[in-house]
């Protein structure tokens, strides 16, 4: 089947979505001991979620960039991801789907969330044709991700370097049966409409 040229690819269920983030481990290792992330996590600051894993590695390089070497997999509520996407603003202006400039500004500024669609990375970390989603959150979105969202959260660092060993070992069947299954998340058109140019 053909890959849509903008899509949300996620592992999901019925009622959750994975997304990934990577922090250094005195956030990332706290988050994942009490299923909440610690307070000295910036609720000020925006956070961005990827809910595909192999974007995420080629974002934290295989969990080997600075800061970034705990990588989660944080499990979410579809109800809060679908919130955030109805909230959001393409964080880019893009003629014919803002009516101006300045109107895209203002949208933008009350946001509390915004999205990107960035290529899609191969196992190499080299772009594909398509897009996936990154959606970041800030404000009240970063406050109920934080407070309301989360369902768990768990490290998946050991399986970044297991298939990342493996992709360097030229293993890539194997590197590939290790990745997230992910499959078209079902968002409707309604909450996609304004965020695909």
């Amino acid at each position: 089947m053909e890959e849509p040229h903008r899509g949300i690819r996620a592992l999901h269920t019925a009622s959750t979505i994975t997304v990934y983030q990577a922090y250094a481990p005195e956030i990332g290792v706290t988050a994942v001991r009490d299923s909440r992330f610690p307070s000295t996590w910036l609720r000020d600051r925006m956070t961005w979620i990827k809910p595909s894993f192999l974007w995420m590695m080629y974002r934290s390089n295989w969990g080997t960039s600075a800061g970034q070497e705990t990588v989660l997999a944080v499990e979410i509520t579809r109800a809060g991801f679908d919130w955030a996407l109805r909230h959001a603003c393409l964080s880019s202006y893009v003629r014919g789907l803002h009516p101006d400039r300045g109107t895209w500004q203002r949208e933008l500024k009350r946001a509390p969330a915004r999205v990107q669609w960035d290529p899609e990375r191969d196992l190499h970390l080299r772009p594909l044709p398509y897009r996936s989603l990154q959606l970041g959150l800030s404000g009240e979105a970063s406050s109920r991700y934080a407070d309301d969202w989360i369902v768990s959260i768990s490290d998946v660092t050991p399986l970044t370097n297991e298939i990342h060993a493996l992709i360097r070992d030229g293993e890539l069947d194997s590197a590939t049966r290790l990745l997230p299954q992910e499959q078209g998340y079902p968002a409707g058109e309604e909450l996609l409409a304004h965020l695909r140019p």
